[in-house]
């Protein structure tokens, strides 16, 4: 029986663990943290990676679940992170190995052995111990490290990344700069609004900004509805309607997008033209230098903070590997199914992806394949630079050249890819539900 290393008891991991326990491996799964969960663990504590005290999701129920173990009917379209967090944590306990995860163990060092299996250090309680593994899958998630923006000048105030971002409290009555506009940097804006004296949003380019809920569905499920439809024909009609529902940026003092809709990952927000119009927020340009606690914007407006925080994502960091082994922080990730390394044929990455929807769904499909192939039951590519390649080649959609946009897919492209590797009798009616899994 197959040994299989697992770690990070996040939403990617958990259901690695379950699939991969499913088919009858012998798995140890290691948490750093003492529960399961990853970010979606609320520690108001900074240094921690985790969500905001008001963090909802910002995908929607029904394709953010796992197919064999559905959502509570009581949960609202956005859940919070409270019970997500309950979620991941039921799923653990439901299908019977929560108590089998090494919590608090956080693996320091992996090197892969002669005979292809992988030698591992795991620090629990300041003690190292190293243990060899058949299998290494790796789920330690790819937004935990921050990417710190650099600027011509020094900042005389706060200057913090989103990462330590845990509550507006400390915000009040301050004058705040947000740098981004991403999912979280928007976030970040509407709460400091709230009570800080004021917030003002910093942008480098304009960016599409969705609304969580479009024709009286949750976008993401209109979207789906959507799907068939041809990308170029797709990609114009969401950007109509969006103009059509909410209007558009300039007309607002946001930037114009100088992409199309999916060439970055658009922002899913329903407060940010609300509190805009609202004079809560100002839109600001991208940054050109700073003078003590003054910053000077690209259009030659200056304005005074108090603290600046910066939502510009994060490093894909692996700390655990040699960097001359594996190193996946700048340039193109080149995984196939964005998870099987050219090289080493028993390691495995799941969850290192960032869908045009919700990961979850799709990391349990990976994770399924993954245990199909330490069975013996399904075959990777005989040319996997070739097949790689190709992959990298044809992205779902053009991406524009930024460190957040090395590892997109789009949800239902990927999910029918990733589906085309698994049994056609393993898919009921109902695409998303499984009708089984392995048997020990």
């Amino acid at each position: 029986m197959s040994k299989v290393c697992v770690i990070g008891a996040g939403p990617s991991g958990v259901t690695a663990a379950k699939n991969l326990i499913d088919a009858g491996l012998d798995v140890t799964i290691y948490e750093k943290n003492d529960e399961v969960g990853g970010n979606w663990v609320y520690n108001s504590k900074t240094g921690h990676s985790s969500v905001f005290k008001t963090t909802h999701i910002i995908s929607s129920k029904k394709l953010s679940e796992y197919a064999d173990y559905p959502m509570p009917e009581d949960y609202p379209d956005y859940p919070s992170h409270e019970q997500l967090a309950a979620y991941f944590q039921n799923y653990a306990k439901h299908f019977g190995f929560y108590d089998t995860i090494q919590f608090d163990s956080e693996i320091v060092d992996a090197q892969p052995t002669a005979d292809g299996k992988w030698e591992v250090a795991v620090r629990k309680n300041g003690m190292d111990t190293s243990h060899v593994y058949d299998q290494f899958v790796v789920c330690n998630g790819h937004h935990w490290n921050p990417r710190m923006p650099e600027y011509p000048g020094q900042f005389s105030g706060e200057f913090i990344h989103s990462h330590d971002f845990k509550t507006s409290d400390q915000f009040k009555n301050k004058r705040v700069l947000v740098i981004g506009g991403g999912n979280s940097a928007c976030d970040v804006a509407v709460e400091t609004s709230r009570v800080s004296e004021y917030t003002h949003l910093s942008w480098r380019r304009g960016y599409w900004i969705v609304p969580k809920f479009l024709l009286g569905k949750p976008s993401d499920a209109t979207g789906e509805k959507l799907s068939f439809v041809p990308t170029k024909l797709k990609v114009k009609g969401f950007e109509w309607l969006l103009n059509f529902l909410q209007g558009k940026n300039e007309d607002i003092g946001l930037q114009k997008p100088d992409h199309d809709i999916f060439e970055t990952h658009p922002t899913i927000n329903s407060e940010l033209y609300y509190f805009v119009r609202h004079g809560k927020i100002a839109p600001k340009m991208d940054i050109e230098r700073f003078e003590g606690d003054t910053v000077v914007f690209k259009d030659g407006s200056k304005e005074e903070y108090d603290v600046i925080v910066a939502c510009t994502g994060f490093k894909i960091t692996h700390p655990f590997f040699n960097k001359h082994l594996i190193d996946y922080s700048e340039g193109d990730v080149p995984l196939y199914l964005k998870m099987m390394h050219p090289r080493f044929d028993s390691l495995y990455f799941v969850g290192l992806f960032q869908p045009l929807g919700c990961i979850w769904p799709l990391a349990e499909l990976q994770s399924k394949i993954v245990a199909r192939e330490i069975r013996g039951e399904w075959k990777r590519p005989d040319d996997m630079e070739l097949a790689i390649k190709k992959e990298l080649e044809n992205p779902d959609y053009k991406q524009l050249k930024s460190p957040r946009h090395t590892v997109t897919v789009d949800y239902h492209a990927f999910r029918k890819r990733l589906l085309k590797e698994l049994p056609k009798d393993y898919v009921q009616k109902e695409p998303r539900i499984f009708e089984k899994s392995y048997e020990h």
